[in-house]
């Protein structure tokens, strides 16, 4: 069983930074790919960045790309580094975990609970 806590939203002004930890316990091996999801109020949850099990390969969305930057910490903890945020980056942030590959939908394995995001003008 994957446990996975998030920690290290709160509020910025527009154009500030955050940085993201993703806490995982239950893991025994690094074999995991690991995602940064978000959900702004009234709209779906969608990917934001993901990092292979290894570490040696990213993946982000086209709205964040050049701001975020994710990366791993061996098998145990997983940061997004939030760059020139923006309001619209405003969402609860969510870490996932997938055994089976890198991918841009929902098809994880373990969630998080989130950490509330919030960017104002």
């Amino acid at each position: 069983q994957v446990q996975l806590v998030e920690s290290g939203g709160g509020l910025v002004q527009a154009g500030g930074s955050l940085r993201l930890s993703c806490a995982a316990s239950g893991r025994t091996q690094n074999n995991y790919n690991m995602a940064w999801f978000r959900q702004a109020p009234g709209k779906d949850r969608e990917f934001v960045a993901g990092i292979s099990s290894g570490g040696g390969r990213s993946r982000y969305a086209d709205s964040v790309k050049g701001r975020f930057t994710i990366s791993r910490d061996g098998a145990n903890t997983v940061y997004l580094q939030m760059n020139n945020l923006k309001p619209e980056d405003t969402a609860v942030y969510y870490c996932a975990a997938s055994a089976f590959g890198l991918t841009t939908t929902l098809n994880y394995d373990f969630w998080g609970q989130g950490t509330q995001v919030t960017v104002s003008s």
